[in-house]
């Protein structure tokens, strides 16, 4: 039997405003899609909390038993600067100021990407699709919708009929916005005067003769809007139905509402059953910003190479920081609120390292199986990390006074303790043993310096069986030795 047929979870449906019980599409299979990144400059700490929010609920729902499909996007045509129609690509703008190909802005902030969520211990998706690797899909969604009645063409550009798709359906059904006071509120820009209202959006736009990113289309060469890449490829690979759509609070308007007409205007009905929102961090009470230097990097918070914190923090205890709040509430990062997080980050690993030291006994006076499924209660109840995380240091209680010979547990209630722990901390908080991780990896390049050593005699002894072994069997371990003038030097593939 698998976890989730027993363990009932309750995700906050940002669609219904309301806590909903859990049921996917497909018994025991999700599809989730989270929005990724637009790769134009080093990724955002409050994307990082974004993208480790779901990573827990991606972590969660396979410990549950459910096969996920998570696909998550890379945003590689840059989308106009502040969300709007009209302004300059955000990637060719960041290409024109250094000189490179946009593709070499994609590339490099890509992989700066990735190495970040990979230093903060997320899982890679399922799928990872580009927009640009999606023009077609999008090409074809954008004359479904023409083909619908809901979108028009001028001049070359493609826009999305708002005033026409809310007569029989509900533009703002998600921001809970209503039509008429975003048309009286709507500022006037530049190329508002191809729109039949100022609130339609752009489905494909036509390029001007300095725009690099261009492709062909049925309208001239132009490129994609923002919003009608995440319809195209969340249902190329989830379907038109789908259980999960993630993203950040701030995408909800407009580019989640876009989505949601888009959807419905190209195949009949909602594409998502569970929207889910991930709220912003705040850097000491104020709004994150690089223009008025309230601004920290990830890399700078693993390096302390910045003027916000006292010193340098592991990826993990950054990690444990911001699980230790809801994903829907407002987070503000301090240098004294991860001093505190890392505090409590050491005692929940020592606990963790001491449970092989508690003497087992013939009876249990502490009930572990209850206080593992308060471990579940709280990651059903919406994925409650910080529930949860309560609980954990609950466990670390018990661990502590069964060390002091206070309580007393039977060999299999002790197996249980260590392995909810241990499950919870490292599977679903997705947690790394930070110092564990570095005591091994000094022992490991002890060992293997001592076999180089042994290595270096045998060759000294012209006993080149015995090095030509050493080597090999390192090899087949994945240790590569690099001999150089300056001495043998080793690397862990």
């Amino acid at each position: 039997m698998h976890l989730y047929q027993n363990q009932p979870l309750k995700i906050y449906n940002s669609l219904s405003g309301e806590k909903e019980t859990f049921t996917s599409l497909h018994l025991g299979a999700v599809g989730m899609y989270v929005c990724g990144p637009t790769v134009y400059s080093n990724v955002h700490l409050g994307n990082c909390r974004t993208f480790i929010s779901f990573d827990l609920v991606y972590r969660y729902l396979k410990h549950l038993g459910y096969k996920v499909r998570y696909v998550r996007n890379i945003t590689d045509v840059g989308h106009i600067e502040d969300d709007a129609d009209e302004g300059e690509d955000k990637i060719a703008k960041k290409a024109r100021l250094e000189k490179l190909e946009p593709m070499e802005i994609v590339q490099q902030y890509s992989v700066d990407f990735h190495q970040i969520l990979e230093l903060f211990n997320n899982l890679p998706p399922g799928i990872e699709p580009t927009a640009t690797g999606h023009i077609i899909e999008q090409i074809e969604t954008i004359k479904k919708i023409i083909d619908n009645g809901f979108g028009y063409e001028v001049n070359g550009s493609v826009y999305f009929d708002v005033v026409k798709y809310n007569k029989d359906h509900n533009y703002g059904i998600l921001s809970k916005r209503n039509l008429d006071d975003m048309l009286s509120n709507s500022r006037e820009l530049s190329g508002q005067e191809e729109k039949r209202n100022p609130a339609d959006f752009a489905l494909w736009k036509k390029a001007e003769p300095e725009h690099i990113m261009r492709w062909p289309s049925p309208w001239g060469d132009g490129f994609p809007g923002w919003h009608l890449e995440c319809t195209a490829m969340s249902t190329k690979y989830l379907g038109n139905h789908f259980d999960i759509h993630g993203g950040g609070m701030d995408l909800k308007f407009p580019h989640h509402e876009c989505e949601i007409a888009q959807n419905e205007a190209a195949t009949g009905h909602s594409p998502v059953n569970y929207w889910m929102h991930a709220n912003m961090l705040t850097l000491n009470g104020k709004k994150m910003s690089k223009s008025t230097g309230n601004n920290i990097l990830p890399r700078e918070i693993f390096t302390g190479n910045n003027s916000v914190l006292s010193k340098a923090f592991a990826p993990s205890v950054a990690r444990f920081f911001m699980l230790q709040a809801h994903y829907r509430s407002v987070l503000d990062f301090s240098n004294d609120a991860i001093v505190a997080a890392e505090k409590g980050y050491n005692r929940l690993m020592e606990a963790i390292s001491s449970t092989s030291e508690i003497t087992a006994n013939a009876k249990s006076t502490l009930d572990i199986a209850a206080w593992k499924q308060l471990c579940y209660d709280a990651m059903n109840d919406d994925f409650n990390s910080p529930i949860l995380i309560a609980q954990l240091f609950e466990g670390v209680r018990y661990i502590n006074l069964l060390k002091d010979g206070k309580e007393t547990l039977t060999a299999a209630d002790i197996e249980l303790l260590s392995k909810t722990l241990n499950s919870f901390v490292f599977d679903v908080l997705g947690l790394r043993n930070e110092q564990a991780e570095e005591n091994n990896n000094e022992k490991l390049e002890g060992v293997v310096n001592m076999l180089i050593a042994m290595r270096n005699e045998a060759r000294a002894n012209k006993d080149f069986a015995l090095s030509d072994q050493i080597r090999n069997r390192l090899t087949a371990l994945g240790i590569e030795l690099k001999d150089t003038k300056e001495g043998t030097t080793f690397t862990v593939n």
